[in-house]
């Protein structure tokens, strides 16, 4: 059992900055910025110099902060224990016993759902969202699978869409064993308590944008109730932003003893699960493996929640998910939306897809007395940082495009104005082609095309919105057009 400690927390240090609102305020419908070229840096590891400022993360106001103060480990703590004491939570268990099975805890799970939504002032509604799945890998026989989500409906942007989930069913070493005890704990009781903490806290408070809190069904049998929830959200038009999957996020203690209760893995694939042919053949002419729209989901997260008011560290994996395995997350990465998955530092393996037992002298099974509720809290304010951050701040920028009309050593950038009415204006941001993060930021106002003398050849540009209240949207990747 874990403690809320916050102890030293770490420090990381980095190049990038975020400027005030007030550079991006003119009313021009167009722009040029003209600029001196390129300097060589002075070392590879050396910022460059050129048009801009440097980046740095964006830090959080005092609303924010007051969120992520109010996360509350035992409130946390509780619901990791209630749902480890359903006994299993297999998919294939019951569904209809009131104390034990996947059933008990999807109705306890709606209950306490349609509690926070009772504080919400009609903005959070509450359904069980359910299909029956047909035969099909690790389904033998016709199951109904369910989940339960909550829609916080934003106030001025409702149809932008942000979601987190975590997921509620369980396995044990044969994943097609219903009948033994399957507590879930850490995989997946933990990121289901992140996401019914974030669910009580912001319902009783609006938000510009629209996120969905999601504890999904049958992930371990195959994605399957993430994948129903993605397509009903395909199918109702919602324009998702953005997906986390929080999934193991309960445990700061790797297999050999060791601890890391101050980080968080953050997985962001690069080349997109859903490109066509066409899109892999523009990247491969232009460039932005480590560009897709889940890389720069990703960096927005370090910005606005590798800091001291959620007391981790995002540790960003270039990798759509751990090795030969996959989360929800990979659900909306096949229907074409940014996603990443969350989960813990390191993962002991004792405590996870493991029957109950105790063998010579050791403890396995995913049980309660393994997690760290004060770790599963800080996990949950990274994601609430980042919920937050996004569903405040503008929409990622649409149809960014690099000009190629013309061969030419300026860069010309055009993207669609958003329509979101605290919208103030847009910044360029641009790095080498060998940086990770972005390295400058170029205030441009409200307009929709700029002119930078800059060579597309040679460094990287994206685009992104900001709000008057000086908060910003992840950076839209432009591609090339006319």
């Amino acid at each position: 059992m874990g403690s809320d400690d916050t102890g030293d927390r770490p420090t990381r240090s980095t190049r990038r900055t975020f400027l005030s609102a007030s550079a991006a305020a003119t009313a021009a419908t167009a722009a040029s910025v003209a600029v001196p070229a390129l300097a060589a840096p002075a070392a590879a590891d050396a910022p460059p110099t050129g048009p801009g400022r440097p980046t740095r993360p964006q830090r959080p106001d005092r609303e924010l902060r007051e969120l992520l103060r109010q996360v509350d480990p035992r409130r946390i703590e509780a619901i990791v224990r209630r749902l480890a004491a359903f006994g299993t939570r297999h998919t294939l268990s019951s569904q209809d016993d009131p104390q034990r099975g996947i059933g008990a805890a999807r109705d306890w799970i709606f209950a306490r759902m349609q509690e926070y939504a009772a504080t919400s002032g009609g903005r959070m509604s509450v359904e069980l969202q359910s299909y029956v799945q047909q035969p099909a890998s690790r389904i033998p026989t016709a199951t109904r699978i369910t989940n339960v989500v909550a829609t916080l409906r934003g106030q001025s942007s409702p149809n932008r869409t942000y979601v987190v989930t975590g997921h509620y069913d369980s396995r044990v070493t044969d994943v097609m064993d219903p009948v033994s005890d399957s507590p879930g704990a850490d995989d997946d009781a933990s990121g289901v308590a992140v996401v019914m903490e974030l669910a009580r806290l912001m319902a009783t408070r609006p938000t510009a944008a629209t996120i969905v809190f999601a504890a999904v069904a049958a992930e371990e049998q195959g994605l399957y109730g993430s994948a129903y929830l993605a397509q009903q959200l395909k199918a109702a038009g919602a324009d998702v932003h953005g997906m986390f999957s929080d999934d193991i996020v309960g445990s700061s203690t790797a297999d050999d003893g060791t601890r890391d209760p101050y980080a968080v893995r953050l997985f962001a694939e690069g080349v997109p699960t859903a490109e066509t042919p066409a899109e892999a053949s523009t990247r491969q002419s232009v460039g932005g493996e480590n560009d897709s729209p889940s890389r720069q989901l990703a960096r927005f997260v370090r910005d606005v929640a590798d800091n001291d008011a959620t007391g981790m560290r995002v540790r960003v994996i270039y990798r759509r998910d751990r090795y030969l395995r996959g989360s929800d997350h990979i659900s909306f990465l096949r229907e074409g939306w940014p996603a990443a998955r969350f989960t813990e530092p390191n993962e002991d393996f004792a405590h996870q897809h493991q029957d109950v037992r105790v063998q010579d002298g050791q403890q396995f099974g995913d049980l309660p007395e393994f997690c760290d509720f004060g770790y599963i809290a800080r996990v949950a304010r990274v994601n609430g940082a980042a919920l937050w951050s996004l569903a405040q701040a503008p929409g990622t920028p649409k149809a960014a495009i690099i000009v190629t009309t013309d061969l030419t050593n300026n860069t010309t950038l055009r993207w669609q104005r958003g329509d979101e009415p605290d919208l103030a204006g847009y910044e360029v941001l641009w790095r080498e082609t060998t940086a990770a993060e972005w390295q400058r930021v170029i205030p441009v106002g409200d307009v929709t095309q700029v002119s930078i003398d800059l060579s597309k050849d040679n460094v990287f540009f994206g685009i992104r919105a900001v709000g008057r209240d000086g908060l910003r949207s992840p950076v839209a990747f432009p591609r090339p057009g006319s």
